[in-house]
């Protein structure tokens, strides 16, 4: 096969015959004719159109390219020329599902890793045991943030059981927030204003907390509590999910990959919306703030309701006077608490715990932040590119790991962390 000819030639042999027959009846359609030496501007050229690639071939008949996995003839052409292709599900899509140790070989690794520990702190001498503290806090906190990322994980994978297994069993209570209901959210205003931001230097910081540095903080208003359950089905009644005004361009393209139409977790039975949760399946609390939903969905939400996502630096002023409480993992209650009791005028509730919030701030170095040299430097600044910053921790973080300075990060797509939305304004 010539260089010329081989992206028609693969194209021919990683299609199914149906596939195949499809798209040479819309070539002819085109007045083109497709064959595996190439594609044809006419049914008696001479030689085939330039074609690099398969997905040039597909783009010269109209269509999306269509992955070797989809060219069963099913309809994958219809879909190609709607753009409405499914997404190949990927290796990080099946985040859980790969064989792990067993329980046994795991805690013999832990117990080892545990021995290792024991012996060198043991013999080691004052001045070790000080280049050694360092290194060994940040050990412990990375830990907690393993800890977390077990329950979501555990969560992830018995989501993908049919049996919907549960975790940790757990009453079903009538919604708390049936007693006071659920208020209108309100929102607080700020002045505009010069703060300080990130970490003061005392007790333990990640990197990515410094330096402390000043911002100027425009005056800006920001919700009294986080979005719930009933307010996003609003905006998915209203066929949220379906109008493109209220989503950036790329999340646009990954609802319609991904063929969301609800957050993680969240499905349709007899016309009534479940939520899956650690405590095994459940109908969808409408006064529980919502989770589990990515930064394009938290963004078009926001659009919906006339407003917009947090900066970060507006989230840290604003907790900057909030003390941290919350509903975090040591409540073991693994799943976001609705409020129980309005919101005192002018407070801003639920800062810290129930569901990490989106920002609209990427993550990127504070100003005059440099890495670490060497693998200490690879923590935090690596990830700095591509990522959006969350604030206030969830419902499966540690009261003892979370800062008002604190920054997680995750791509914008990612769901399966307990994410939420909190709205905010500009000033006029």
């Amino acid at each position: 096969v010539s260089e010329e000819e081989f992206p028609a030639a693969l194209l021919y042999f990683t299609g199914s015959q149906e596939h195949n027959t499809q798209l040479r009846g819309r070539a002819k359609k085109l007045g083109m004719k497709l064959n595996e030496y190439g594609l044809f501007a006419a049914e008696d050229a001479d030689g085939p159109m330039p074609c690099a690639s398969e997905a040039a071939i597909y783009a010269a008949l109209g269509l999306a390219s269509i992955e070797p996995e989809l060219r069963e003839g099913w309809g994958e052409i219809e879909a190609a020329e709607r753009g409405t292709l499914p997404a190949l599900v990927e290796r990080r899509d099946l985040r859980g599902l790969i064989s792990r140790p067993t329980v046994d070989e795991t805690k013999q690794y832990r117990a080892s890793i545990d021995s290792h520990m024991d012996n060198l702190l043991a013999d080691a001498d004052e001045e070790t045991l000080a280049e050694l503290e360092s290194l060994i806090t940040l050990g412990v906190h990375h830990e907690q943030q393993h800890q977390e990322l077990h329950i979501t994980d555990i969560k992830h994978v018995f989501a993908q059981n049919p049996l919907h297994p549960e975790y940790r069993e757990r009453k079903i209570d009538r919604p708390e927030a049936d007693n006071i209901g659920i208020a209108p959210v309100d929102f607080i205003e700020f002045d505009e204003a010069i703060v300080e931001i990130g970490h003061n230097g005392s007790g333990f910081s990640y990197d990515n907390e410094r330096p402390r540095h000043r911002a100027l903080v425009p005056a800006f208003s920001l919700a009294n509590r986080l979005v719930t359950n009933g307010e996003y089905l609003k905006f998915m009644d209203d066929n949220g999910y379906a109008r493109s005004e209220f989503w950036l361009s790329l999340g646009w393209m990954t609802v319609n990959e991904q063929r969301w139409s609800a957050p993680l977790y969240w499905e349709k039975r007899d016309g009534k919306w479940w939520n899956f949760t650690l405590s095994g399946s459940r109908p969808v609390d409408e006064s529980e703030p919502v989770t589990h939903v990515s930064y394009f969905e938290a963004d078009a939400f926001a659009n919906w309701a006339h407003a917009r996502l947090p900066t970060e630096f507006e989230w840290e002023r604003t907790a900057a006077k909030i003390d941290v409480d919350g509903n975090f993992v040591e409540s073991q209650r693994f799943h976001p608490k609705p409020l129980t009791a309005p919101p005192r005028d002018q407070r801003v509730q639920q800062m810290f715990g129930d569901a990490w919030e989106w920002t609209r701030s990427a993550y990127s170095p504070y100003p005059g932040y440099r890495a670490a040299p060497g693998a200490l430097g690879e923590y935090n600044g690596k990830f700095m590119c591509n990522q959006y910053v969350l604030r206030g921790g969830s419902c499966a973080t540690s009261r003892t790991h979370i800062r008002k300075t604190y920054r997680n990060f995750f791509q914008p797509d990612k769901r399966w962390q307990f994410t939420g939305i909190r709205l905010a304004r500009d000033l006029a």
